[in-house]
């Protein structure tokens, strides 16, 4: 019963759990909810700082808040980071950031949560590949390899959708990965920003 769960004894459970973000139906599995005592109990300790609600459908433990990072693979999936923020996290991109950048086979969308921006753009499924599983505090986040953000990139100013940035800085990165990466978008300008950056 919702009448029973104590806000402390359900955080506890959460974090023993490893369960920082979570849907209403997980939390319903784990408390043995029903989903109308799971709602009340959701939107009742979201107002009093418990839980952040980061969509509908989707809770996050407000205390500890988990990294920009996680929140961005698990908010729209699958996706993973790339474009302007990861090459900005490898120091490709001298810039900083102001949003969360990710690359999805889903529609393009974009939400706020906490004050933060958080973009995903479509990329064909064919070229959705060249992320790794990398650990950040504990946890693992997918983000694009270095070659693959750049080439994320290049795809939408292809586009004419992004900016092209003179300010990339891409002497240490992999040639024969980023051609490679470049082919599987097919599309002919995306080769042609390639030989320019290169």
């Amino acid at each position: 019963m919702t009448t029973l769960l104590k806000p402390f004894s359900t955080r506890k459970e959460l974090l023993k759990r490893n369960l920082r973000i979570f849907s209403p139906r997980e939390f319903g599995r784990v408390f043995h909810t029903t989903p109308d005592q799971t709602k009340y109990f959701l939107e009742e300790h979201s107002r009093d700082g418990l839980f952040l609600r980061l969509k509908r459908g989707l809770y996050t433990l407000q205390d500890p808040v988990p990294s920009e990072e996680e929140i961005a693979n698990l908010l729209y999936r699958p996706s993973y980071i790339s474009f302007e923020y990861a090459l900005a996290h490898h120091h490709i991109l001298p810039e900083m950031v102001y949003a969360v950048t990710c690359a999805t086979t889903k529609p393009t969308r974009t939400f706020t949560v906490a004050d933060r921006i958080y973009t995903y753009l479509t990329i064909k499924k064919e070229a959705f590949t060249g992320y790794a599983p990398m650990q950040r505090e504990g946890r693992t986040i997918l983000m694009a390899e270095p070659e693959k953000a750049l080439v994320d990139y290049f795809y939408f100013v292809a586009l004419g959708k992004k900016a092209p940035n003179e300010r990339l800085n891409v002497s240490s990165l992999n040639i024969e990965k980023i051609q490679y990466y470049a082919k599987l978008f097919q599309r002919p300008k995306v080769e042609q920003l390639v030989r320019q950056a290169l």
